[in-house]
């Protein structure tokens, strides 16, 4: 096991991954900017090193800072949350030519499936669906148009090297493809440093579902069911809950077990997400997340797992914690990312809290790291924490979140706490009958009224 991992990010994901390594007996370096000084984490830690200024780009992303940290403090392990060098496949590379251990999975996983046209031809490969698509790059030339019809209007194009809704466009036509090529090549250019787009089918209504995966690295993997992620604002997930209402044991098994046979054959190590559109009873793949996910307390939540602590021991050479026949789903789970922004506009707001109260009771989890009198920076991302509930059905699970949501008091800034209110009692949500595009569209209606 590690004596000492370096937690390489902020906010909540740091302080669940200290938590972690407080309850394996792993001692604790926190790194902050100057603006996260007072944060959690950095209070909790065992020891703590400042990294930089505000900015990421001078502080989290800031490698040299990093190592310096490690070998200051002796760390041996480095811990990177998600975001910022989470699915950097050089920064991996280059704590192992440090002698570092990478608490994820190999490099050359991580540069493999960040590149999204190659996961889509590894993931074919592999036995996976895959959404109807170009087998590569495309240009804003006939060939694109090509492709375009034989795929079938409308059609997405995607930034290879992209994620979080960046460098993504819907051309509806084929009047509307040029436009869309040129804009998401531009967005993609900025974004990623990397203009290279692809195509693939644009479906009406699906849902989003991801299976979360386990992996010892030695060709031994397993499935830990799925999370439903359909309710999003610009591709940016909002509410995520597990089981999916739409899907049932079967239908479950059978894409969990092909996932998890792929991440055999891959000889994948520690935790990843495949993502997936699900319409009309079909599965596609879209990409594969190998870090942990924001959303991952539902998983943890219906199967009792804790999957930061396995990412750890499984990082130093531990064991799949169970086998698949062990894995059981017991009851529903929903987490909704309170962010600090102006729940109709979305607009950020950075600044104090002045008074906060987070809900309790059985079933109900806040995973945060704010505090009364804490100031939430304008520098990082807005949220503010996660409000995950479990109820031993859907039903019970709603009636719970409503309940926990209307207990949180977040004052002195804006937060996104009545939009989850409203939603808690839509007649749509409640049944579970929503995709993709559904928050969307609620928001626009609202916004009309």
């Amino acid at each position: 096991m590690f004596d000492k991992i370096l937690i390489a990010n902020r906010g909540e994901i740091a302080l669940r991954i200290l938590r972690a390594c407080k309850e394996l007996g792993i001692s604790t370096v926190a790194v902050h900017s100057t603006a996260d000084a007072d944060a959690m984490h950095v209070r909790l830690a065992d020891e703590s090193v400042c990294i930089g200024p505000p900015q990421s780009k001078d502080s989290y992303l800031n490698i040299p800072a990093l190592l310096a940290a490690c070998e200051i403090t002796g760390a041996d392990a480095v811990h990177p949350g998600y975001g910022f060098l989470s699915e950097n496949a050089r920064f991996a590379e280059i704590l192992g030519e440090h002698n570092l251990h990478f608490i994820g999975p190999k490099a050359e996983h991580i540069r493999l499936m960040g590149d999204k046209i190659e996961a889509k031809k590894t993931a074919k490969r592999l036995g996976i669906p895959v959404v109807p698509g170009s087998d590569g790059a495309v240009t804003p030339d006939q060939d694109a148009m090509a492709i375009a019809k034989e795929i079938g209007f409308p059609v997405l194009v995607k930034a290879a090297a992209g994620g979080g809704g960046r460098g993504m466009k819907v051309a509806h036509t084929e009047a509307d493809l040029q436009l869309a090529l040129t804009t998401a090549a531009n967005e993609a250019k900025s974004a990623f440093g990397d203009a290279s787009v692809y195509l693939e089918k644009y479906l009406q209504k699906p849902r989003h579902i991801e299976i979360q995966v386990l992996g010892d690295g030695r060709g031994g993997a397993i499935h830990l069911g799925e999370r439903d992620c359909s309710l999003q604002r610009r591709h940016q997930k909002v509410w995520e809950e597990g089981p999916s209402p739409v899907l049932d044991a079967t239908a479950r098994a059978k894409i969990g077990n092909t996932v998890a046979k792929a991440m055999q054959e891959l000889k994948y190590i520690g935790v990843g997400t495949i993502e997936f559109l699900y319409e009309d009873g079909e599965f596609y793949f879209i990409e594969m997340n190998t870090r942990i996910q924001v959303e991952h307390p539902v998983t943890e939540m219906i199967t009792g797992i804790d999957l930061v602590l396995e990412q750890i021991r499984i990082a130093a050479g531990g064991d799949l914690p169970m086998t698949q026949d062990q894995v059981v789903i017991n009851g529903h789970s929903i987490e909704c990312r309170v962010n600090a922004e102006n729940p109709v506009s979305f607009r950020p707001s950075p600044g104090k809290i002045q008074q906060y109260h987070p809900p309790g009771g059985l079933g109900v989890r806040i995973d945060s790291a704010v505090y009364q009198g804490y100031v939430i920076p304008p520098y990082y991302d807005s949220l503010v924490g996660k409000l995950i509930v479990h109820g031993k059905s859907r039903v019970e699970c709603l009636m719970r979140l409503r309940r926990a949501l209307d207990e949180m008091v977040v004052d002195g800034i804006e937060t996104t706490l009545p939009l989850f209110r409203a939603l808690v009692r839509e007649p749509a949500i409640i049944d579970g009958d929503y995709h993709i595009h559904w928050l969307e569209q609620y928001l626009a209606g609202q916004k009309a009224d």
